[in-house]
């Protein structure tokens, strides 16, 4: 039986290639996701050691608690505390450093290379004995001397296309500075390398912005030859002052900074494997189809083998064994194509991502193996069971029989039962009013029950289907009336090739729907209530927009109000919320005026916003079961004390008034930049006009002016703030894109085996019907026709389940997102109907020539 399972998988080494190429794709997704994994931490962990190969202790000044008065505990890091530790034993050299976070903008004025701020380094060019820092190679210019004078790194340059003398505008935590480029350098540093930028300054500056003149953030300590780094920590730790200084050792800062760099870029990962897990499901499909169209080709010679002797569990492992060799090669070929996607990743998936040699550890090739064999021997053992019953009577009277009518309509009950199933688990979502875990489980479940039943079913609905869109084929003469009775000729094959488009367009129209409806609500949601034409705001909560650009901007012409905006967090019961202070006048309702924000109330009003007295948001009210009148225990931003707080209205959710609105000057105190603002509110003279365009560039542009070209801030006009909700989609879209993209591969794939079976099995009557008259260009017709509509078959279906699977969950998206309308995406829809078409009709190319380069006689001499 080992002998005969070999001689079948070269015997069909073509029709399995298929299945091998199908598998193969999961397969490579899968270990070229983890050799990238494990290449890109092993990159981290490289450059992170090479940062701190000469650290072997750095000393930081200690966090105040919250609510210090400053100025109480003076910064210990300064010159003579650098002296102090450079004299301890063991230490080889002592060298300060003023660190601290910058953004800067690209040469045409954009914000360069903005995400987290742990990755806009700034530091000062602190140079050594020799007068250059060995930390930062200067690759081009010279370093920085003074105040007007800074340096980046190479990366930076060349993504912001900055030369030496340019000037260059940036920011640190306050208003923007101009300073010209002097030098460029080069670093190791994983948090630049890994897509970030690094501004250098002189000391004197780095201490003024960073620290306060004359002290310096951090004093790095190197180690003498011999000395143990750890003993050395314990020394230095016991001359600082421990309420005010701490000592770390360069081993655990490396260990700190690869997690940190490796949280920043591990979420490139979760692509790639969601595209292997859609391939490897739908590739089940092909596998389960291929191995079912070989044993009905090969039933004649397992019926031999019955007769003489084969027990029905060795034609089953031969089967398997089959299958095994199969997906061996599948995961073989998978690994060597993922090793290709590990190597191109890095380009594709980010900017200045670690650079390194492909690490390829035991759990990527195990991982191959197990996703290879694993997916593909299960997938095959139903059709090993149908070989197994196979009596050699049976087999001997016909090459193939068709399957016996109570097993169809078992399988048919079975559809139907999990179909109603699903349907009636959608229509009870019906009135969910949110998606909570439960509603979330039930969806799924109700999903894959509907999913399971389509497909169970599909022989039944393949007959009604295809004869429906057989009228169109048959127009076309007897090429299209032929086409559709070969399709019909087998509704179980016909099913199962149609069963990957029906997946892949099932994910692609539902997942679409949703996402399309999901961001037409966020495009409303982004400025609902919103009556200002501009908003000014900072990237973070962390940031601040000075009082003087405040009045910059409310003086600027074409300005009628600018309202400043603090926002901040409050914490309540372990939950961080967030709290937006604003000008109560500046906020109005239906019923009230107000000059920018206008929200709608469900219960109580804004009037008594003020001191102790806050509104929340109907999302806040429900979860926290809060109405007007209530009382919330939380604190604000930096205050250590928790103090009530009435709630006087409850609004629906708004993005401009976040969780919480309350007045500015109970927020300002005690938000992180204390007395700051993050966001200023602008209407302008033409906003208030019958008709007029508000948004203008030269408006945007003098905005921008007003504040000073800060990379730290965002003008946004309320297109620009609708397209940026829309972004948040981006993911989503390109998932859709990509399932869309495996899944026509895939169903191509079964498409080409299923026709090349059915020519082999059709030799004859293809010869016959070449014999009476067909030529060949009808013979491609009708091929290509066949593929057609077993593709509108398979799209058909999967549309219905997408789209209804959709509408079913849509009360679990608005209870998500505000505004939530079921809204049908006609391009993507469109988009995937031609592609499956076009796909069929590409697949069949080959099977279709095959077939017309049959000779009549050699064909009908053919028993």
């Amino acid at each position: 039986m080992l002998k005969t399972a070999l001689r079948n998988a070269l015997a069909h080494k073509a029709r399995l290639a298929m299945t091998v190429l199908a598998v193969c794709l999961g397969v490579a997704f899968v270990s070229g996701t983890l050799v990238f994994a494990d290449s890109t931490a092993a990159a981290h962990r490289a450059a992170a050691s090479r940062n701190f190969a000469d650290i072997a202790v750095t000393v930081t000044a200690r966090t105040p608690p919250p609510g210090a008065a400053a100025g109480l505990q003076p910064d210990p890091l300064d010159d003579s505390l650098a002296r102090k530790l450079a004299d301890l034993p063991g230490v080889a050299a002592a060298r300060p450093t003023a660190d601290g976070s910058a953004v800067l903008n690209a040469a045409d004025g954009t914000p360069l290379r903005v995400g987290a701020r742990s990755a806009n380094q700034a530091a000062a060019y602190v140079p050594g004995r020799d007068g250059t820092d060995s930390r930062y190679p200067l690759a081009e210019g010279r370093a920085p001397k003074d105040g007007d004078e800074l340096a980046v790194d190479r990366g930076t340059a060349a993504a912001g296309r900055l030369r030496i003398g340019d000037r260059v505008t940036l920011a640190t935590d306050g208003p923007a500075m101009t300073k010209r480029l002097v030098g460029i350098v080069t670093t190791t540093d994983t948090r630049v390398t890994a897509g970030g930028t690094l501004v250098l300054f002189d000391r004197a500056t780095a201490q003024q912005l960073f620290a306060t003149p004359g002290h310096y953030t951090g004093i790095d300590l190197a180690a003498a030859p011999g000395t143990d780094p750890y003993e050395l920590a314990r020394r230095v730790a016991a001359v600082l002052p421990a309420d005010r200084a701490e000592a770390t050792t360069g081993a655990a800062q490396a260990a700190q900074q690869a997690v940190l760099v490796d949280t920043l870029t591990r979420g490139y990962e979760k692509l790639p494997l969601v595209f292997a897990g859609i391939s490897l499901f739908i590739a089940s499909f092909l596998i389960v189809n291929t191995f079912t169209m070989l044993v009905a080709r090969r039933s004649r010679e397992i019926a031999l083998l019955r007769a003489i002797g084969a027990q029905r569990r060795q034609v089953a492992r031969s089967v398997l064994l089959e299958a095994l060799l199969v997906g061996l090669l599948a995961s073989a070929a998978g690994f060597l194509l993922g090793l290709a996607i590990a190597s191109v990743l890095p380009d594709l998936l980010g900017d200045g991502l670690p650079r390194g040699p492909l690490v390829i550890g035991p759990g990527s090739v195990l991982a191959a193996l197990a996703v290879g064999v694993g997916v593909t021997v299960p997938a095959a053992w139903l059709p090993s069971r149908r070989a197994a019953r196979i009596a050699p009577i049976e087999a001997l009277r016909t090459a193939e029989q068709p399957p016996p009518a109570r097993r169809l309509t078992l399988r048919a009950v079975a559809g139907l039962a999990l179909a109603v199933l699903g349907a009636v688990l959608l229509v009870s979502l019906r009135g969910a009013k949110d998606a909570s875990e439960e509603n979330l489980r039930t969806a799924m479940l109700a999903l894959a029950a509907l999913g399971c039943g389509l497909i169970a079913l599909a022989p039944v609905l393949a007959a009604p289907v295809i004869r429906a869109f057989g009228g169109l084929t048959g127009r076309l003469g007897v090429t299209g009336r032929l086409a559709r009775d070969n399709a019909l000729r087998d509704p179980r094959r016909t099913a199962a090739t149609a069963a990957t488009l029906l997946v892949s367009t099932a994910l692609v129209a539902g997942l679409a729907t949703i996402g399309n409806s999901a961001a037409r609500a966020l495009d409303h949601r982004a400025a609902a209530g919103l009556l200002a034409d501009y908003v000014i705001g900072s990237r973070s909560t962390t940031d601040g927009i000075d009082q003087a650009a405040v009045r910059r901007v409310a003086e600027t012409p074409g300005v009628r109000t600018a309202s400043a905006v603090t926002d901040s967090t409050m914490i309540t019961g372990g939950t961080v919320l967030q709290v937006a202070g604003i000008d109560p006048g500046a906020v109005g309702t239906s019923d009230t005026a107000g000059t920018v924000v206008r929200l709608h109330l469900t219960g109580g009003s804004l009037q008594d916003l003020g001191p102790g007295r806050i509104a929340v948001s109907a999302t806040v009210a429900r979860e926290h079961h809060l109405s007007p009148g209530d009382r919330l225990d939380a604190r604000i931003g930096r205050s250590p004390d928790t103090r009530p707080y009435t709630v006087v209205g409850v609004y629906q959710d708004d993005p401009t008034a976040h969780d919480v609105l309350a007045a500015r000057a109970e927020v300002a105190p005690d938000s992180h930049l204390p007395g700051s603002v993050q966001r200023i509110l602008v209407r302008t003279e033409a906003g208030t006009g019958a008709g007029a365009d508000a948004a203008s560039p030269a408006m945007q542009q003098r905005l921008r002016t007003a504040v000073g070209n800060s990379p730290l801030l965002k003008v946004q006009d309320r297109a620009q703030l609708v397209r940026e909700a829309a972004g948040t989609m981006g993911d989503l879209l390109a998932v859709l894109y990509g399932m869309l993209a495996v899944g026509a591969v895939i169903g191509a794939l079964g498409i080409v085996n299923t026709l090349a079976v059915s020519v082999a099995e059709r030799t004859r009557e293809i010869g016959l019907l070449r014999a009476v008259g067909l030529d060949r260009a009808d013979v491609r017709r009708m091929i290509r026709l066949e593929a057609v509509t077993v593709a509108a078959f398979g799209t058909l279906l999967g549309l219905a389940a997408g789209l209804a699977g959709a509408w079913a969950v849509g009360p679990l998206a608005t209870g998500a997102v505000d505004h939530y309308t079921l809204a049908l995406p006609w391009g993507t829809l469109l988009l995937a109907c031609a592609a499956s078409l076009a796909i069929a009709v590409l697949a069949a190319t080959a099977p279709a020539r095959r077939a017309a380069a049959l000779d009549p006689l050699t064909a009908t001499a053919q028993t």
